[in-house]
């Protein structure tokens, strides 16, 4: 079992910056890969970004390449930093953990996730 708490959301003005943190917690979460993901209203859960276990590769949507950065502390904190933001990008973020640990754009590959944190970028 591995526990995730997420951190960090807010408002923020377009162009703005937000830094996502999660905490994962309980059994072996240095050994799973750990991955963002978001839910607009109305909308699917969807793929943001991804890290292996050992933060030896990443993965990213196109829609924030080049503005989000995943990147992990001591392999159990998570970290997402949000640069020049856009309206697009409101939605509840999600932290998630995959027992594969190599990292995966497809939620089903993932066991756990947190309760997710509010992101608004007011135009």
């Amino acid at each position: 079992q591995v526990h995730l708490v997420e951190s960090g959301g807010g408002l923020v003005q377009a162009g703005g910056s937000l830094r996502l943190s999660c905490v994962a917690s309980g059994q072996s979460p240095k050994s799973y890969a750990l991955g963002w993901f978001r839910q607009a209203p109305g909308k699917e859960r969807e793929f943001v970004a991804a890290i292996s276990w050992n933060g030896a590769d990443t993965f990213y949507d196109d829609s924030v390449k080049g503005r989000f950065t995943i990147s992990r502390e001591n392999a159990e904190t998570l970290y997402l930093q949000m640069n020049s933001l856009q309206p697009a990008d409101t939605a509840v973020y999600y932290c998630a953990a995959d027992g594969f640990g190599r990292g995966s754009i497809w939620s089903r590959e993932y066991d756990y996730w947190g309760q997710g944190t509010q992101v608004t970028v007011s135009s």
